[in-house]
C-alpha cells in the first residue's frame, strides 16, 4: 500500500489546554531495556495527559560521531520502531526527524547570536569530553546545548523529561530563553526539567546498561536470548559455592529484581540468598519470566510494523509536517520580534 504525501499539516493529537512535553533521542538503532526504563516509559505515560513532541536526535548524534555516519537511516527507524512497539501512540504524540526541520537550523542560528559563547564552554559535558578527545573540539560539539535549547524553545515546551545528569542543558535553555526574552520579546516560555523517577537501569555486570559496555538486553531480544543472558550475569563474587550464604546487595541480579519483581519474590530472593536457601539460578528465574512477559507485546508490535515499513515513515512523515507547522509560528515570532520581519 502507497501513501500520496501529506498536502496540509496535520493538526495536532492532544488539546491545546495541555502542558507541552519535548524530548528526543539520538539514533542508536534497537533500543534496550534501558532506554524504555529511563525514558520511554515515561513517554508512553506522558502522552495521554501532555501534548508530547517526540524527535529523533539525529544532528545531535553527528556532534559526536560526524566520521561514523553508516547506517545511521536504520538507526533512526529501528529506533522509532521500539518507540512505537513500547506504545508510543502517534495519534496522541508528535513523532518526527530533527533533520527534516530546518527551523530548528534556523532558530539555533537567531540564538546564537546573542548566546554568550562562555555559557556553552563552561559545560562540564563538553570539556570533559574535549579533554578525553580533541577531535570533538568541535563547533558542533560546543553549539551542542545552544542546538538542544533550539529543540525546545521552538515548540513552547513547558517541560522536558531528563535524568538528573542533563538537567544543566535543560538550565541552558532556560538562559537562552530568559536571554532572549530580555533582549526582545517575552516571547520563549522557560522550561521545566522533568526529572524521571526511574534510576538508570543496571546491565548484566551490575554498570549502567549500554550497547557500549556489551551488558545490554535489547527490547526485541527473543525469549532464548533473555534467558541466556541472564543466566551467564556474574552474582555475588563471595558466593563461590552453592551452600555459601551470599548478600543481594553485592549482585547485579539483585539491581535488576528491584525494577522487575514485586516485594514477595524479593524477599524470598534475598532470604534464599543470605541463607544459601537457593542457588543463583533460582535466584535469577523470576527475572527471566518477568523480562520476558514485558518484552512479548514489544515483540508482536515491532513484527507487525516492521512488515509494513511504509507505515513507520508515513507515521514518521506526519509528525514531521505536524511538529513544522508549530516550528514555523514560532519562527515567525522570532524573526518578528529581532526585527526580521521583512
Amino acid at each position: 500500500m502507497t501513501f500520496p504525501p501529506p498536502t496540509q499539516p496535520t493538526p495536532a493529537p492532544t488539546a491545546a489546554a495541555r502542558p507541552r512535553v519535548l524530548s528526543g533521542m539520538r539514533p542508536t538503532g534497537a533500543l534496550h531495556l534501558g532506554h524504555y526504563h529511563g525514558a520511554l516509559k515515561s513517554w508512553v505515560q506522558l502522552q495521554s495527559t501532555h501534548d508530547c513532541f517526540f524527535f529523533v536526535a539525529d544532528w545531535h548524534a553527528l556532534t559526536t560521531h560526524y566520521q561514523h555516519r553508516e547506517g545511521l537511516e536504520q538507526s533512526v527507524y529501528d529506533m522509532v520502531v521500539d518507540w512505537l512497539a513500547a506504545g508510543v501512540d502517534p495519534e496522541q504524540a508528535t513523532l518526527f526527524i530533527q533533520s527534516r526541520m530546518p527551523e530548528h537550523a534556523e532558530l539555533f542560528t537567531l540564538l546564537a547570536m546573542s548566546t554568550p559563547s562562555s555559557w556553552l564552554e563552561r559545560m562540564p559535558s563538553y570539556k570533559d569530553t574535549v579533554a578525553e578527545n580533541r577531535e570533538l573540539a568541535t563547533f558542533g560539539f560546543l553549539g551542542y546545548p545552544l542546538l538542544q535549547a533550539a529543540d525546545i524553545l521552538i515548540y513552547k515546551a513547558a517541560f522536558v523529561p531528563v535524568g538528573e545528569d542533563q538537567s544543566a542543558h535543560v538550565e541552558v535553555t532556560r538562559e537562552v530563553a530568559r536571554r532572549f526574552n530580555h533582549l526582545y520579546a517575552p516571547l520563549l516560555p522557560e522550561p521545566q526539567a522533568l526529572l524521571s523517577d526511574t534510576a538508570r537501569l543496571p546491565g548484566l555486570d551490575g554498570r549502567k546498561m549500554s550497547k557500549t559496555y556489551g551488558n545490554a538486553i535489547a527490547m526485541r531480544d527473543t525469549p532464548e536470548v533473555v534467558e541466556q543472558k541472564v543466566r551467564q550475569m556474574p552474582t555475588d563474587p563471595q558466593r563461590v559455592r552453592r551452600n555459601d550464604p551470599g548478600e543481594p546487595e553485592r549482585c547485579p541480579v539483585w539491581a535488576l529484581h528491584q525494577v522487575y519483581t514485586d516485594d514477595t519474590t524479593r524477599r524470598w530472593a534475598a532470604d534464599g540468598c543470605r541463607s544459601a536457601g537457593i542457588g543463583c539460578l533460582d535466584c535469577k528465574q523470576p527475572l527471566i519470566d518477568a523480562i520476558q512477559r514485558e518484552q512479548a507485546p514489544w515483540r508482536a508490535r515491532a513484527e507487525e510494523l516492521l512488515a509494513d515499513p511504509k507505515k513507520v515513515h508515513w507515521i514518521v512523515e506526519v509528525g514531521t509536517e505536524r511538529a513544522r507547522a508549530v516550528a514555523r509560528k514560532t519562527l515567525r515570532e522570532v524573526r518578528a520580534a529581532i526585527g526580521l520581519n521583512y
